[in-house]
């Protein structure tokens, strides 16, 4: 079967893809299985396709399993204890009822470093209701603000699971790719900030708040909806919610241990000495998210066993759809590196000089036409891994602005085939050609944003 051949195959397998995601609904995991299930055996009929799934599958869970459960079990601690709230209404007390917005923005970027977007939005919708309601400023603004705030983090940091799959799927450094993707967040956070500022400023505060219920099929990662479509969260006073300082101990600690082990692997530090060795173990996310796993039971109240049985259960319940899809995501990225396309599309698209762009322009085509950031990244993932070296990026460095820029892509446009875009309108009673205005535009100036941060980025590391 000629080169030709097979790059029509893979191309019909992406836009088999966005159908079976977008049109049919059909569940992540099980379209990535199929296609990659359908695609080995159209043009990889000599080889053992049976094999190749397992292989694909298997070394994806094994880079990034551990991360996705250790940082489930701090989002729902989080959730459940109250820490979000907590981190909330501190950030409020500093900032004072002016800077609300900002209060919002920065409690989004903080609290969604461990918490997936959508969960996040829900748990401090209210919060943002309140905000605006006592500092006096349209809820469209402090809404779309906590909204892209949370969605920067969501997009860019392996702490999440489009990303995180993503960097297993090319090998990247993932304790680097936290940090510059913590450092690459905060650019499209305040353009954000600055585009829904200018967008809103004609809009007044009413007081107003209509309440829509939530759209069926709507993705909540987990968190109870009553019957009106909102979360079942318990009303806590405030003496009843945990201190802010032990509630930002699971998300500082593993960050700052991270920042310290990936500072001494930059720096290529000898492990001779006992210091050295120890932070470079507890640099690892693996050990560091543990850690911030046992730092985050000292915020529940009952540290029964029961107690902390239910919290696991909970975790690996939210874990498990992650952990299925990303590997599945793996065994595509397998598949397409076996069929050879990858190489003869690298040496394609190296002629155009694109570069970058190429990560960037996939991962937003897929993100646009079928909704999901997370298969949006998985996928363009998959389609890179094997262009890698012919495009000059198979480097540590190249591979790690190659997932800044699949992040930036992966960011634009969240409009109403993404569920996110739905969980803000409805949970906030905006409607939604405001959101389609606002906020999607609002995750064009992101991408855009992002990607011209990393193509600065590369002139320095490439």
């Amino acid at each position: 079967m000629s080169i030709i051949t097979i790059s029509i195959f893979v191309l019909l397998s992406i836009i088999l893809i966005i159908i079976l995601t977008s049109v049919t609904r059909l569940n992540a995991f099980a379209s990535l299985f199929l296609v990659a299930l359908l695609l080995a055996l159209a043009v990889l009929p000599g080889k053992g396709v049976v094999e190749i799934l397992k292989q694909g599958f298997g070394s994806t869970m094994a880079s990034i399993g551990f991360l996705i459960i250790f940082g489930a079990v701090i989002a729902v601690i989080l959730e459940k204890t109250g820490g979000t709230v907590a981190i909330a209404n501190y950030i409020l007390s500093r900032t004072g009822h002016r800077k609300a917005a900002s209060a919002m923005g920065i409690t989004g970027f903080i609290v969604g470093l461990p918490i997936f977007c959508d969960s996040g939005y829900i748990i401090l919708s209210g919060l943002a209701k309140s905000f605006s309601s006592k500092a006096r400023i349209t809820l469209p603004f402090i809404a779309f603000v906590l909204a892209t705030s949370l969605y920067s983090v969501h997009c860019l940091i392996p702490t999440h699971p489009g990303a995180l799959a993503a960097a297993g799927i090319l090998h990247a450094n993932i304790g680097l790719l936290i940090l510059l993707g913590a450092v690459l967040a905060v650019p499209p956070a305040l353009s954000a900030f600055f585009w829904i500022r200018w967008q809103t400023r004609k809009a007044s505060y009413d007081g107003t708040v209509r309440l829509e219920t939530a759209l069926p099929g709507i993705e909540h990662s987990g968190t109870a909806f009553s019957r009106a479509g909102f979360p079942e969260t318990e009303t806590r006073a405030e003496n009843q919610l945990p201190p802010v300082r032990l509630s930002l101990l699971p998300i500082a600690v593993p960050l700052f241990l991270i920042a310290v082990g990936s500072l001494l692997t930059v720096l290529n530090v000898s492990d001779i000495h006992f210091l050295s060795r120890s932070l470079l173990f507890l640099g690892q996310p693996i050990i560091a998210l543990l850690i911030g796993v046992f730092l985050s039971l000292f915020l529940l109240k009952d540290k029964s066993i029961k107690e902390i049985n239910g919290v696991l259960e909970s975790a690996i319940e939210k874990a498990g759809p992650i952990l299925i899809v990303t590997g599945a995501g793996g065994m595509f990225g397998l598949v397409i590196k076996e069929t050879g396309v990858g190489a003869f599309a690298g040496d394609f698209f190296l002629q155009t000089g694109l570069g970058l762009a190429i990560p960037f322009l996939i991962a937003f085509i897929l993100k646009t036409a079928q909704g999901s950031s997370t298969v949006a990244i998985i996928t363009a993932a998959s389609l890179i891994m094997p262009m890698l070296s012919a495009l000059g990026l198979d480097s540590e460095n190249g591979k790690i602005l190659t997932m800044l820029a699949m992040g930036a892509g992966s960011m634009m446009i969240s409009h109403a085939n993404d569920s996110y875009f739905w969980v803000i309108s409805r949970f906030s009673g905006i409607d939604s050609n405001t959101t389609l205005k606002v906020y999607s535009s609002a995750t064009i100036v992101m991408g855009l944003v992002t990607f011209c941060c990393v193509w600065l980025l590369s002139l320095f590391l490439l």
